[in-house]
């Protein structure tokens, strides 16, 4: 486990790497396109995709992710991907104060949307 420190006149706050790993994965879980990866063995996937994979490692005040998502088919990867990351930096530098050095993401699996319920008029 690795940590952060941020250091101020008040003193010094410690903050680890599972609290960033929560940050990246409810940034990602906030989006409409992109989602969680699913299990999968040998390739077959075993039911429904859940949150983001993600990797946080800390040093100092500085913080880098690794995240492995999937994408709503058809839209555009290099879109989906570029939100992600600034969302993922965004949260963890606002909600923690570490500067955010570098977002790598693994695009993993290609999903169909999700569904949309239709009322039915009678």
């Amino acid at each position: 486990m690795s940590t952060g420190l941020l250091r101020s006149d008040h003193g010094t706050t410690v903050i680890t790497d599972r609290v960033v790993t929560k940050i990246a994965s409810r940034a990602v879980a906030e989006m409409e396109q992109a989602h969680g990866t699913g299990r999968s063995i040998l390739g077959v996937r075993l039911g429904r995709a859940r949150r983001a994979r993600v990797r946080a490692t800390l040093d100092g005040s500085m913080a880098v992710a690794r995240v492995e998502i999937s994408v709503e088919y058809p839209t555009s990867i290099l879109a989906v991907t570029r939100q992600a990351r600034e969302r993922i930096r965004d949260q963890i530098q606002s909600l923690t104060g570490l500067t955010v050095r570098h977002v790598d993401i693994d695009v993993t699996a290609l999903e169909p949307p999700e569904p949309r319920r239709v009322a039915r008029v009678r």
